[in-house]
């Protein structure tokens, strides 16, 4: 376990909040990728394949909760394309 592992996934797990909430709040895919979400989903899950796999330790609850609020971003992505659609 390395304190600079939890460090970089803390940091990039307190982002993920606020972008949750941005995306519910605007309603619109405006400043969204889908294709970089998607990247960076690829990236925790490696990172906990890599933890099941090779170095078992706690920080694989930081790699599955990111992971967890990148989906819930994907979600969000899809409920504000279709909503682009049906406004216009």
């Amino acid at each position: 376990m390395s304190i600079f592992e939890i460090v970089m996934l803390v940091c990039f797990g307190a982002a993920w909040p606020f972008s949750l909430y941005q995306s519910y709040r605007s309603r619109t895919n405006a400043g969204k990728s889908l294709f970089f979400l998607g990247v960076v989903l690829l990236g925790y899950l490696s990172g906990i394949l890599h933890k099941i796999f090779f170095s078992p330790d706690p920080v694989i609850g930081l790699y599955i909760l990111n992971g967890i609020m990148v989906v819930g971003d994907i979600v969000l992505y899809f409920r504000n394309r279709k909503l682009d659609v049906l406004t216009g």
